[in-house]
């Protein structure tokens, strides 16, 4: 399956570039019905490691499942603590996990104290989403939590 990493700083304009990044490979992967969902959920992680992670820099991974139409990204950054699910929309912000497990009809999840082997952060915690086909196969799931 093919796997795409995009290094994450920790700018204003990361979830923006982020949010590309993920339509951008899967319009070239001929998933253009999983782009608007997949923006979405992305935005809302990398958001979170942005304001979460105090200042370090994430790493996104997108894999693509093959031969089903489905997609995987996960959110690395060092923060240790997992994200919370809110009940509900609570004004302007503390919605965006509720929005991801909305969107992916509660498809992820934390890989707490991951290490990620491609560049910063050394230790801290995978958030992941999943679209598409139910049932891949060929993500892994060791260690995942959701």
């Amino acid at each position: 399956m093919p796997e795409y990493t995009l290094f994450c700083p920790s700018l204003d304009t990361t979830p923006r570039v982020a949010r590309d990044f993920v339509a951008s490979v899967l319009r070239s992967q001929q998933l253009g019905d999983l782009v608007d969902d997949a923006a979405l959920c992305t935005s809302e992680l990398v958001t979170n490691a942005c304001v979460h992670a105090k200042g370090a820099d994430a790493v996104l991974r997108l894999a693509v499942g093959e031969p089903l139409a489905a997609v995987r990204v996960t959110v690395y950054d060092g923060d240790l603590q997992p994200p919370v699910l809110r009940e509900g929309c609570h004004g302007e912000s503390g919605r965006g996990i509720w929005l991801v497990d909305a969107l992916t009809a509660g498809r992820w999840g934390t890989e707490p104290d991951a290490a990620h082997s491609v560049g910063p952060p050394p230790r801290g915690k995978g958030v992941w989403f999943e679209l598409g086909a139910p049932g891949l196969s060929g993500f892994c799931r060791e260690g995942a939590e959701g």
